[in-house]
């Protein structure tokens, strides 16, 4: 049997609705992540993007459990002396609760252009509603 190896080309992209209300973030990320490698598919190919489209709705009803609302912080460098800021998880969800799902997704993927191509495909609002209805996205009901 000859290994097939699949072409960017050859892949059909799907879009999928998640809705993230009372879903625990962690869990909730990391099935994201498989769906946007794609690695829910009979194709699957490490160095090629085979995933499909994620939308996700409602980030802003998202579930962390235990004390991590106070105790989860981000941190980042703005690059200058003395730069480096923090943000607590409540503030982040307070004021841009999308960043919360991306930052779990986007550590989850692969750190390369393959990776940054794969989290292009994701698409989050804080709200439920959101402009992709075009794309007729099928509703994905995640354990």
């Amino acid at each position: 049997m000859p290994t097939v190896s699949v072409r960017k080309e050859d892949v059909t992209r799907k879009w999928y609705l998640v809705d993230a209300e009372n879903k625990v973030l962690g869990r909730l990320a990391s099935e994201v992540a498989k769906i946007l490698r794609g690695k829910h598919k009979p194709i699957y190919t490490p160095h090629v993007d085979t995933g499909d489209y994620v939308i996700v709705i409602n980030a802003e009803k998202v579930a962390l459990t235990g004390e991590k609302w106070q105790q989860k912080h981000y941190r980042w460098h703005t690059g200058y002396p003395g730069g480096l800021r923090e943000v607590s998880a409540q503030a982040l969800r307070q004021r841009h609760p999308e960043r919360l799902i991306t930052l779990a997704v986007r550590g989850m993927l692969p750190k390369t252009k393959l990776g940054r191509a794969m989290l292009r495909k994701l698409k989050v609002y804080a709200g439920s509603t959101h402009p992709h209805a075009a794309q007729r996205p099928e509703p994905l009901v995640l354990p």
